[in-house]
């Protein structure tokens, strides 16, 4: 029996990312350990990589290597091709110059962003505009394409990690083996030791975070498709989702509604905007009641709509 219309001070927490409060006291107790270390030098060969305090802080870094100047311009390229990004993104690029979503006569660098753990198609043929590359793996830390090439062709790859693991803060820029950076940036000792903890514990557990990422997303998919909804991607082999995205493109609904109503029950959600698209958690802490949740509340939802 799930508790439809809570009270508000009672409200559970569902995010899209893993972390939980729980994970504040399991964190703090785990063991120093660098593993992680290891796992990133035999997973990037010979190129450097950079912790940073978030996936913000690996793009600014980024693009500081490249000397740009207000009126250059980085070019955004999405899976989706939807005109929305991340206000993360676009503040960090308009600290250096413009951007746009389009290749123009005065892109300096392009940036594709692999959404929502989707990779960019046919991202090798960008190399054909010569032109510098980062990748924004902030939601596709596990993910591959079929041609192995996420996070290999970019002269840099940024990753967030708080976005796959139950951590509060961490990013990573990764550099390919022709082009090192040398910034002068250094995290703290003491969050450089949480995030290298916590990710070490962790990291090990890889396979299973990936197939309980899919068993929910599948889940979630059976069910939604007798509301009429249908997935946004095709979930192909090698994705790992950093959440369910669904269409509602043959159903009636007010989207900014059901964002009210489905964070009115403690589930983080947002509008895909530009189109009849939403999103919710997915991620490997929840389980299948957690999912059946989500699946009530979206009824309750829509029964009160019609």
């Amino acid at each position: 029996m799930f508790v439809i219309n809570p009270d508000p001070y009672s409200l559970p927490c569902y995010r899209i990312g893993p972390f939980m409060t729980r994970d504040v006291s399991f964190n703090h107790l785990l063991p120093d350990n660098d593993l992680i270390d290891d796992y990133f030098v035999e997973r990037f060969g010979n190129r450097g990589f950079l912790y940073t305090a978030n996936g913000r802080k690996a793009i600014n870094i980024a693009l500081s290597q490249f000397k740009l100047n207000k009126d250059d311009v980085v070019t955004i390229l999405t899976t989706s091709g939807n005109f929305y990004i991340s206000g993360c993104v676009t503040a960090e690029i308009e600290k250096f110059c413009r951007w746009s979503r389009e290749i123009v006569r005065g892109t300096k660098v392009i940036l594709v962003n692999h959404e929502f753990g989707y990779p960019y198609r046919e991202l090798k043929k960008l190399k054909e505009y010569g032109l510098p590359i980062i990748e924004d793996c902030a939601s596709s830390f596990f993910s591959e394409d079929e041609e192995r090439s996420i996070g290999e062709v970019g002269d840099y790859c940024i990753y967030s990690f708080p976005k796959m693991f139950p951590l509060q803060i961490g990013g990573l820029l990764v550099s390919n083996q022709n082009n090192r950076f040398y910034p002068e940036y250094k995290l703290g000792d003491t969050e450089l030791r949480y995030i290298k903890n916590v990710l070490s514990y962790y990291i090990n557990d890889r396979e299973d975070i990936i197939r309980k990422r899919l068993y929910n997303y599948e889940l979630l998919l059976d069910k939604f498709k007798s509301f009429g909804f249908s997935g946004r991607f095709e979930n192909d082999g090698g994705v790992v989702p950093g959440a369910f995205m669904f269409r509602t493109d043959n159903v009636e609904l007010d989207l900014p509604e059901l964002k009210k109503y489905i964070w009115a029950h403690g589930i983080q959600c947002s509008v895909f905007y530009g189109e009849k698209t939403f999103f919710i958690p997915v991620h490997q802490a929840l389980n299948e009641q957690d999912m059946l949740y989500f699946v009530e509340v979206m009824k309750s939802f829509i029964r009160k709509s019609g």
